[in-house]
């Protein structure tokens, strides 16, 4: 009946008084909620109409956590019927994303990126439930601990990879980048490697399906995440779903391509192929195995070609930190080899110049969204059942507390008093919360271990005079990825023997 008074032509006004009307019952018993039991909402800065995006739409994390500094770690934003909670501490979201993330395993629904787009099956925008656990318990044993090392000897191959594509072509090191990334994640979910050219169509399709799904889980992007019923609106929406079909092509193309490859007996070890020997056990239809596959590798492709470039750019700006672990490298093993992940328990200084570089600048700044399933209290404050529930990883990085002089560039600050990195939770800003925690996170660290032990090693990477970095230079994404920036790249070793070493 709403949805007929909206495109009547007589009735246009009843239908927005209607929805207007329900909108504000709804907000009434939801921020009531709170008042009722005499504990307040969280502080935050004034209501926004329904319409109307809550949090920022530009500069997102830095704007978000400004608001942290001036209400508190815990910030309510509200919208229409929508309650927004952002945790920008890293104290309250131990004790509440990591304590209580039972409770916040829910995601919120997400009509753009979640439906349009996805048509319900990505596992990164799933409900909590029970098609949310098959999903997971699918992947599990493929991305564990004891799984990841099994990916060693082809993580090393794929470093070696870049290190010579840096070698040969220093001034396209992002592009080196996002294929090491891309051939990494491609291996372990399809059993193919990426292609060799950053030119090549299938490289530059991946990149586009990744970079429209990127464009549409940005908080605040599309209206219809706040106003539902535009999907059904006659033309709207057309954009998502061409890219809808697009993403869901591109998925499909690579089920059917390992499927072939199964029924010849061709096909290697991968999490495709997995998914498909045991879909019946699982319960999954053909388009979830294609979509739950193809989520994981956009997650994985995005999340260790950032921190990549993340690494170089941190090598380029702190020389003095980059010299330590230079120190280290040459202490532990030489020039006379390369490094291998036998050494990398040897190499702690290393291991807190990636953390610091991830905290630096986090690959995922603002998080994913969380829905509580029940009322989360915290010193007095209320997150009531409902509310969108956001840990924002760029306030929680910059947590003076946890990070003392958080826009300090320190390796330091991870070792503890007797000289040992510490073993704490704060690592988990990185990877995010809970039962929602990144599943590929092991095969991230092994990768990023390797190509940040293989690039120290080979080179000292610098500044440019003539062109400085802007390191607060990346675009407004979920995950943003840095603005093009220029570095010289000069061996530590003479560039046969580098030549020699990576070969063999």
């Amino acid at each position: 009946m709403i949805l007929e008074a909206l495109t009547g032509s007589t009735n246009y006004a009843a239908g927005v008084a209607i929805v207007v009307a329900a909108v504000l019952v709804v907000s009434y018993k939801k921020f009531s909620l709170a008042r009722r039991k005499g504990i307040q909402l969280p502080p935050g800065p004034p209501a926004r109409w329904f319409w109307e995006s809550a949090l920022p739409t530009v500069n997102i994390a830095c704007t978000l956590t400004d608001l942290v500094r001036e209400y508190g770690p815990l910030v309510s934003f509200r919208q229409g019927s929508q309650l927004i909670i952002v945790i920008g501490s890293v104290e309250a979201a131990e004790d509440i994303m990591e304590k209580e993330g039972a409770s916040l395993v829910d995601r919120p629904r997400s009509v753009a990126a979640g439906e349009m787009l996805s048509n319900g099956l990505s596992l990164t925008m799933a409900s909590s439930g029970e098609r949310f656990r098959r999903l997971r318990k699918a992947i599990h044993p493929h991305l564990q601990p004891k799984a990841a090392e099994a990916y060693q000897n082809m993580l090393r191959e794929n470093a070696i990879d870049f290190i010579l594509d840096v070698l040969n072509d220093p001034t396209n090191h992002q592009k080196h980048s996002q294929r090491f990334s891309s051939s990494i994640v491609l291996q372990v979910t399809y059993g193919k490697s990426a292609p060799t050219a950053i030119a090549d169509p299938e490289f530059v399709r991946l990149c586009k399906v990744i970079e429209n799904y990127q464009a549409v889980i940005r908080p605040g992007a599309f209206l219809v995440d706040r106003v539902p019923l535009l999907r059904y609106l006659p033309g709207y929406g057309k954009q998502i779903y061409k890219w809808r079909d697009e993403e869901l092509e591109l998925f499909r193309y690579h089920l059917r391509r390992v499927k072939s490859e199964m029924d010849q007996n061709k096909a290697g070890p991968s999490l495709m192929k997995a998914l498909l020997e045991n879909a019946e056990e699982h319960q999954l239809s053909t388009d979830e195995v294609a979509y739950l596959a193809g989520t994981l590798f956009g997650a994985g492709f995005d999340t260790i070609a950032i921190a990549t470039t993340t690494i170089i750019m941190a090598l380029a700006c702190h020389p003095l930190a980059q010299a330590k672990v230079h120190e280290e490298l040459d202490m532990v093993i030489g020039l006379d080899r390369a490094p291998t992940f036998k050494d990398s328990s040897s190499l702690p200084q290393l291991h807190a110049f990636i953390l610091e570089a991830l905290r630096w600048r986090p690959v995922v700044q603002i998080g994913f969204p969380h829905r509580a399933t029940k009322d989360v209290l915290w010193r007095g404050h209320c997150i009531p059942k409902g509310a969108t529930v956001y840990g924002c990883h760029w306030a929680l990085s910059r947590d003076p507390i946890v990070f003392p002089d958080p826009e300090i560039f320190n390796p330091q600050r991870w070792f503890d008093s007797e000289g040992r990195l510490k073993d704490n939770n704060v690592r988990f800003i990185t990877y995010g919360f809970g039962r929602r925690v990144c599943p590929g996170l092991h095969v991230t660290n092994h990768a990023l271990y390797m190509t940040t032990a293989l690039l120290m090693w080979s080179f000292r990477i610098a500044q440019r005079p003539d062109a400085p970095i802007n390191t607060h230079a990346f675009n407004d994404r979920v995950t943003p990825h840095a603005e093009p920036f220029e570095i010289n790249v000069i061996p530590r070793v003479e560039v046969a023997k580098l030549r020699a070493a990576m070969a063999g």
